[in-house]
């Protein structure tokens, strides 16, 4: 058994999958592309922004003829479909050079892998697909050679695989970003050289005491959020969803975060400089807990 960091942090899904090799590994066996590809960027942001909402991408790459962004999730939001759609359409646009001519002139493809959500079809693959293709409205049967590029916007839902019904192509790579969420995996369970790799890259070991740090802020921030929701939740602003409507999340967050903080200073184990950071309140409230 081996020792790794979990891939549901930012910090540490970037640290493999920011990694030039381990990225085209990734898209190559789940789309069947090849990338040429000698950099990823890390919080790729486009400037000017496209739209009112600025985009930032977790990871992000193209070539001549592919544009490849991946972002990773662990937090529930209720605005999850809606935010990727709009990161999915906004790289789409920014490839537009004029309007003298609209074609595309690469593939978008977004891969956006949730780590603490089972998919909504618990009987389904684990994986959704918008694809953005024109299918005719009686039948639904897809209309091809109305565009050439085959844009498309994945969901794939690691915690939720299946034996039968997950394709092949995806199956190992799920089980592997799944499998480190408890910290420890077994080698021996896969057959995939690259995901040999990845854990390599992420062994526990080899994590810097920088990547700690933010893994350890990143905890703080995710703690945050669900006291905010659940106070949320608990203050009666419920949609019979388990989601908080705006008003209780607004409220549980404002208390979740005093909190968090008075719970963060009885520890002791922050600075209260580090309290601010992870809770976004100001010195004075902090002193004044």
């Amino acid at each position: 058994m081996k020792q790794v960091a979990p891939l549901r942090y930012d910090v540490i899904f970037k640290k493999a999958f920011g990694n030039p090799e381990m990225f085209s590994a990734l898209v190559g066996d789940l789309l069947d592309l090849q990338l040429e590809i000698d950099k990823v960027e890390n919080d790729k942001v486009f400037v000017p922004s496209i739209g009112k909402v600025a985009t930032r991408f977790d990871l992000f790459a193209e070539d001549k003829k592919n544009r490849l962004i991946i972002e990773v999730q662990h937090a529930h939001y209720s605005d999850t479909y809606e935010r990727f759609v709009y990161y999915q359409c906004t790289a789409m646009a920014e490839t537009i050079a004029s309007s003298s001519n609209y074609s595309f002139p690469v593939t978008v493809v977004t891969l956006v892998f949730f780590t603490g959500k089972k998919a909504p079809n618990p009987n389904g693959s684990g994986i959704l697909v918008h694809d953005f293709e024109p299918r005719d409205i009686a039948d639904g049967e897809l209309v091809e050679g109305v565009y050439g590029k085959k844009h498309r916007l994945i969901f794939v839902f690691t915690g939720s695989l299946k034996k039968k019904k997950t394709p092949e192509n995806y199956f190992e790579w799920m089980q592997a970003i799944d499998d480190s969420l408890d910290e420890e995996v077994n080698e021996k369970d896969y057959t995939n050289p690259h995901i040999s790799r990845l854990f390599e890259m992420i062994e526990k070991d080899k994590i810097t005491p920088e990547e700690r740090a933010r893994m350890k802020d990143e905890y703080s921030k995710a703690a945050l959020k669900k006291e905010g929701f659940d106070e949320g939740k608990e203050i009666g602003f419920d949609d019979g969803y388990g989601e908080g409507k705006e008003d209780g999340i607004e409220e549980g967050i404002k208390k979740g975060k005093i909190e968090t903080a008075r719970k963060f200073k009885a520890l002791g184990v922050l600075t209260e400089e580090q309290i601010v950071n992870a809770t976004g309140l100001s010195f004075d409230q902090v002193r004044n807990l």
